[in-house]
């Protein structure tokens, strides 16, 4: 059964049953079957069909919850079993945000240390994407923000605390100061993150309510091409410290930091909310409780 499972959630995640079973490894007819199959021996009907996928009935929606928590148990015990006998191996799959991903390297690099055959797959994704992503099984933890929006039933490790800063060119207006208001930022030409992107919600909020109006001269889902931007030093941004801290600043170019008020959320990671926890999943949290303890000192 745990194979027809896998393709309900396939099927979930890709809308499409010849995607699905791509996905799978398997042909479509191959999938259909099993669906067919599982529908037979629960009695009910779980999927909408017509010349195509068209959505799940209300018992394949329920299906589906049932279908995560035995398939996320299920590969949780090959991977506790294989631990046994061989040891922490395997592939850990992390979604970030954007403004951590300069961070993850501290994570992944000393579990490297003490699990060298632990492999890593590290995506770039939205707040919203990452939630998605781990309800459907699709990667094993995210790190994002902790404290702005809702993220349902997640255990979380709180990491560091993001704090903003304007950067911006030495030359520019606002460039020669020791801090800056969210009043004068909002008052010059920025590039940001896209609208769809939690970190760029909290600025337009803070900017909103300096009496700015967010209209910036550039949009990227992309901090490396924010980046690239400001450190021409004929751009500004206002980008997490630490992010600046780790990419690195010309030196013509300034982090300034943004006060009135002091905006600070916290960045952690998050995992699902299982009990026994994946041995991987144990680990990364593990490291991570270790990596805050730097940060915070």
């Amino acid at each position: 059964m745990i194979d027809k499972l896998e393709y309900l959630l396939a099927l979930a995640r890709e809308r499409h049953f010849g995607r699905a079973a791509e996905v799978c490894g398997v042909t479509q007819p191959t999938l259909s079957a099993g669906i067919k199959q599982l529908e037979s021996q629960l009695g009910v009907l779980l999927v909408q069909r017509g010349s195509r996928f068209i959505g799940f009935t209300p018992e394949g929606e329920r299906g589906l919850e049932w279908a995560r928590r035995i398939v996320g148990d299920t590969r949780a015990m090959r991977q506790e079993i294989s631990a046994l006998t061989h040891g922490l191996t395997g592939q850990l799959r992390i979604a970030a945000i954007p403004t951590a991903l300069g961070m993850v390297a501290q994570l992944t690099t000393p579990f490297r240390a003490r699990h060298p055959d632990v492999r890593f797959t590290i995506f770039s994704r939205t707040s919203v994407e990452i939630l998605d992503l781990i309800e459907n099984l699709e990667v094993d933890a995210g790190i994002t923000y902790l404290d702005n929006e809702p993220l349902g039933k997640l255990n979380t490790i709180p990491l560091y605390r993001e704090q903003y800063r304007l950067i911006t060119s030495i030359g520019s207006p606002l460039g020669d100061r020791e801090t800056v208001t969210w009043a004068e930022v909002a008052n010059v030409p920025l590039c940001l993150l896209t609208p769809d992107m939690q970190n760029r919600r909290i600025i337009d909020q803070l900017l909103k309510s300096a009496g700015g109006n967010p209209q910036p001269m550039l949009e990227s889902n992309s901090m490396i091409v924010l980046f690239t931007h400001v450190r021409t030093g004929k751009w500004a941004s206002v980008m997490p410290e630490k992010l600046a801290d780790v990419l690195g600043l010309r030196d013509t170019v300034r982090a300034i930091p943004i006060l009135e008020p002091e905006a600070i959320h916290t960045i952690g990671l998050v995992v699902p909310d299982r009990d026994p926890m994946t041995p991987l999943n144990a680990a990364l949290v593990d490291e991570a409780r270790r990596l805050a303890q730097t940060l915070d000192s």
